[in-house]
């Protein structure tokens, strides 16, 4: 058979990060000595008060079909959440639930772009915002940055990249791979390039609760403008440890745009694991706020130390992040790789059986990503197996 197949469909890579984290653990399967340092998720189980009540939910027999965009507690708990803990305002019909923060995304572009609508994106950039933009028929314009501006764009950059075909801003803080968070001053300046264009801004807050020494504040929270024009994605993979319930949502002013979603979402998934969304409004409650600052203050430890020891191995360099589990490393210093991410993650997990993550993944060769949400021993380890590594 000639089969024929949708260009979109060849338009789209497989996530570096995942398809990674998939070999270490094939490699590991087989019986290899293998330190995986690229998975995107939290080591810690999810906290047992959101695990009691998904039990509750599944006895009470809470199993069927719910509204596509999320039961009505839960939008509450998420508006209560964001007054909260942002200092913004929503009321629960300009907020929507989906199967994780990369499917609202996906709703969210899916939604808005037109073809040939462009998207600015700093790199470096989460892997799927340029791969889901391109699916949907926008343009990638992306901004490089570099450790002068600690990975943040300028409003400078930003002023010169908007055009006539500018659709959307893609704001990533605190931003993975480099663990970097603007502070208000940076988003208000931000904001003042925006006031007086028609850009959306889509910010990407999923690692919010991890953050190390330093302030988070949301753009939608700088002025009235911005609290118009700025979609809030976030969700709860991250900061209480619920990767595999896939719980993210939206919030946004522009109901029209809301329903458009809904309608999208009603069409393809409906609505999320019923019992997951019970489980969900525990964890926005407050009732697991000890167990995300257990995990949070476990983290900041480990980043202490990773950064620590990377500092003293020769050829690498990198920043301190400021949010995250991960440090964004640079390796252009180790000359025998040219500044080549790919062929050093290769050569790595041959040899030591590391399994580190490309820079080019992100839009940034010459760096690679090395999670720390493990424990301080294998992070040690594993700096240990690298330092053994760029020695040879």
């Amino acid at each position: 058979m000639d089969a024929k197949y949708a260009f979109r469909a060849e338009l789209l890579s497989e996530s570096a990060t995942i398809a990674i984290t998939s070999l270490a653990r094939e490699l590991k399967a087989q019986g290899k000595d293998i330190l995986s340092f690229s998975a995107g998720e939290p080591d810690f189980d999810t906290p047992k008060a959101v695990r009691d009540e998904a039990v509750r939910a599944l006895n009470s027999g809470f199993t069927r079909y719910t509204a596509v965009g999320g039961i009505p507690e839960l939008l509450q708990a998420i508006s209560l959440k964001l007054e909260r803990d942002n200092a913004l305002h929503y009321d629960t019909n300009e907020i929507l639930v989906s199967n994780g923060a990369k499917h609202s995304l996906f709703n969210v572009f899916q939604s808005l772009l037109d073809d040939g609508d462009e998207v600015i994106i700093p790199a470096p950039y989460w892997v799927s915002y340029p791969e889901l933009v391109k699916y949907c028929g926008g343009c990638n314009v992306v901004l490089q940055t570099d450790e002068s501006t600690n990975f943040k764009i300028t409003a400078k950059q930003l002023k010169e990249a908007i055009t006539q075909k500018t659709k959307i801003l893609v704001l990533n803080s605190p931003a993975n791979p480099t663990g970097m968070v603007y502070a208000k001053s940076e988003l208000q300046e931000i904001a003042d390039v925006l006031k007086d264009s028609n850009v959306w801004v889509v910010s990407d807050e999923i690692y919010e609760k991890l953050i190390y020494d330093t302030e988070f504040h949301s753009i939608a929270s700088v002025n009235s403008n911005m609290l118009e024009r700025t979609i809030v994605v976030n969700g709860l993979s991250k900061a209480a440890a619920m990767t595999g319930w896939r719980v993210g949502y939206i919030a946004c002013k522009d109901k029209k745009l809301l329903k458009y979603i809904n309608n999208l979402q009603s069409q393809c998934t409906s609505n999320i694991n019923s019992i997951t969304q019970k489980a969900s409004i525990v964890a926005l409650n407050g009732y697991c706020d000890a167990d995300i600052e257990e995990m949070r203050l476990a983290f900041k430890e480990r980043m202490e130390s990773a950064y620590k020891q990377f500092s003293t191995l020769p050829g690498f360099s990198l920043l301190k992040p400021q949010g995250t589990f991960y440090l964004f490393v640079n390796i252009s210093g180790l000359g025998r790789f040219g500044g080549d991410s790919m062929m050093f993650c290769k050569e790595l997990i041959e040899k030591e059986g590391v399994a580190l993550v490309p820079g080019s993944a992100f839009g940034k060769d010459g760096y690679v990503r090395f999670s720390f949400a493990c424990s301080l021993e294998q992070i040690a380890q594993g700096i240990e197996r690298i330092a053994r590594f760029t020695k040879v």
